[in-house]
């Protein structure tokens, strides 16, 4: 028998997040506002005893402990939101619960935070849901074995499992302007380099929307509505806060970790039009300077020596 829309209950609908991480934690709050009750896996004891203010019961999952209460936990479950990376021996979460997620009476909605990563490089051309995977980083590769195995997972079990592939996350606490007070933003330059970006706000409201509508075999791009070079982006942080932009890096000369130099390996502009006309979403923050502006007026960025916000 087909299971039930969420739309039949969204209020105190009981929700379990596998990895509280950063989105994870925003979507969740915004859940809990419409009134679900949250449960949410972390990797550390101390780090479950921290949400308990934030009304969030938390349990433990980490490669070398699970809570059994986890188990109880997904048969009470309406719905299930991944956010936990993938290895290269497949996913966490499946490997250790599927056979319960499967039998989960109530369970009518998975959601699987992916990356915009698994189209690999398109040197600055455009993407959309349909086009084919070309993941050329392991990661990204072992994201794309992931979600196969999440939509053959919902497939098999007729639950409705989506997909949402994140371009560059950023929001409050993680954002250009935060680097400029931090001391760290730098405007390296890769002539045609451009990457979409996604505010967490719009994040959780994209996973709001699902849903309501869930739809078995969803996959939709979560990503804002222009690609831009990471340069002008820290120039635009920084005339915000009345402040000369730091001097251009070429890449060739940037000193960068390797996980930060494969960033700029791969180029892509990303479609968000699905996520517009099937879910209904509009963007809170269609572009950075959106984004940018309405942490700026938050209080982010630069302060001078008494304490003021600059500019």
């Amino acid at each position: 028998m087909a299971r039930p829309s969420l739309l039949d209950y969204p209020a105190r609908m009981k929700l379990l997040v596998f990895g509280l991480g950063y989105s994870a934690l925003h979507t969740a709050q915004r859940l809990q506002v419409s009134g679900a009750r949250v449960t949410a896996t972390v990797r550390s004891r101390a780090k479950a005893e921290g949400l308990a203010p934030a009304g969030i019961t938390a349990r433990v999952f980490s490669p070398d402990h699970a809570d059994a209460a986890i188990a109880d936990d997904i048969a009470a479950s309406d719905a299930i939101l991944v956010s936990v990376p993938p290895g290269e021996s497949g996913d966490p979460v499946l490997t250790a619960f599927a056979d319960r997620i499967a039998v989960a009476p109530n369970l009518r909605w998975i959601g699987y935070l992916s990356t915009v990563g698994v189209y690999g490089d398109h040197a600055g051309g455009w993407v959309d849901e349909t086009t084919p995977l070309g993941a050329g980083k392991q990661r990204s590769q072992n994201r794309v074995t992931a979600e196969q195995d999440w939509l053959g997972f919902g497939a098999a079990n007729t639950i409705a499992v989506q997909i949402f592939r994140l371009s560059g996350i950023y929001g409050p606490g993680r954002n250009q302007l935060a680097q400029l007070a931090a001391g760290t933003a730098r405007r390296i330059v890769k002539p045609g380099q451009v990457f979409n970006r996604i505010h967490v706000a719009d994040i959780a409201a994209v996973i709001a929307a699902s849903l309501a509508r869930p739809r078995p075999g969803g996959i939709y791009n979560v990503t804002d509505n222009e690609a831009a070079p990471p340069q002008d982006v820290v120039a635009f942080a920084a005339g915000l806060c009345g402040l000369e932009p730091p001097p251009e890096i070429p890449f060739e000369a940037a000193e960068l970790s390797l996980m930060a130099r494969s960033f700029y390996s791969e180029s892509r502009r990303i479609r968000n039009a699905l996520i517009r006309e099937e879910l209904g979403v509009t963007l809170q923050y269609p572009t950075y300077r959106e984004g940018l502006t309405a942490l700026r007026a938050l209080g982010e960025g630069p302060v001078t020596s008494d304490g003021a916000q600059r500019a």
